[in-house]
């Protein structure tokens, strides 16, 4: 178990990289959603103002599983990465629409240029471009507006010291510095790749001292208790 002190946070400002796979797995997953929206209103209560941003989900698999088959594997990267982004905007939307009585009117897709509402109680994100995932936008956001963490929630619950799905020796790790976290994922960026965090993201956190919180985003209890300043599963990635 680790602990964060998110409820002593300045301002109370959250960013929240949330994967797809928790959005639409496999198809819009109806039932998460009305908990996870309940979860970000209650804590608006308690004083949080959130920023999310969307990954692609199914959506983007399917895009780009589809547009391969079709091209019989003469796809590029770039084409790869488009079809992602295009879906985690979709995704975006759907976000920005279920939050929409509290959420700053436009999608951020640019996280470099125009002015975010920061008074706005969430804010919704999307991917950018290609070259990283949109774990990478959420380091961009909170490079641009000091905000010195990022909990990326996804369906993996920490960093593990292999991947579990295929080494049942595989263990998981509470507590990692980004040198060691980059060493295990590389520099590079491959669409579809499978890691906890992406390898362009981890280089911009490391060098802007961002820390990122990895946790299960299902487990919107655990969630809870890292909101609460209580002890929580995870992987904290920081430097020294």
């Amino acid at each position: 178990m680790i602990t964060y002190p998110l409820n002593k946070l300045e301002n109370k400002k959250v960013i929240i990289s949330l994967g797809g796979s928790l959005i639409a797995p496999n198809g819009i997953d109806v039932e998460y959603l009305k908990k996870f929206r309940q979860f970000v209103m209650d804590n608006i209560q308690k004083g949080f103002n959130f920023i999310l941003i969307t990954g692609g989900g199914g959506p983007a698999r399917e895009y780009i599983e589809s547009a391969t088959a079709v091209l019989n594997n003469d796809l590029t990267n770039d084409d790869k990465d488009w079809l992602g982004i295009h879906a985690t905007r979709f995704n975006g939307h759907l976000m920005r629409t279920i939050f929409r009585s509290v959420a700053q009117v436009k999608l951020v897709t640019n996280p470099e240029i125009g002015k975010i509402n920061m008074d706005k109680k969430v804010v919704i994100a999307a991917g950018w471009k290609p070259g990283w995932s949109s774990d990478y936008c959420a380091n961009k956001i909170a490079d641009r507006y000091n905000i010195p963490v990022v909990i990326n929630l996804s369906n993996v619950k920490q960093v593990y010291t292999a991947d579990p799905r295929i080494d049942p020796n595989a263990q998981p790790i509470e507590e990692m510095e980004w040198k060691n976290f980059r060493k295990m994922v590389g520099d590079e960026w491959i669409p579809g790749m499978n890691v906890p965090y992406d390898p362009i993201a981890a280089r911009l956190a490391d060098k802007a001292g961002t820390t990122v919180l990895v946790m299960d985003g299902k487990n919107l209890e655990n969630l809870q208790n890292s909101f609460d300043g209580k002890p929580f599963v995870g992987t904290m990635l920081h430097n020294q």
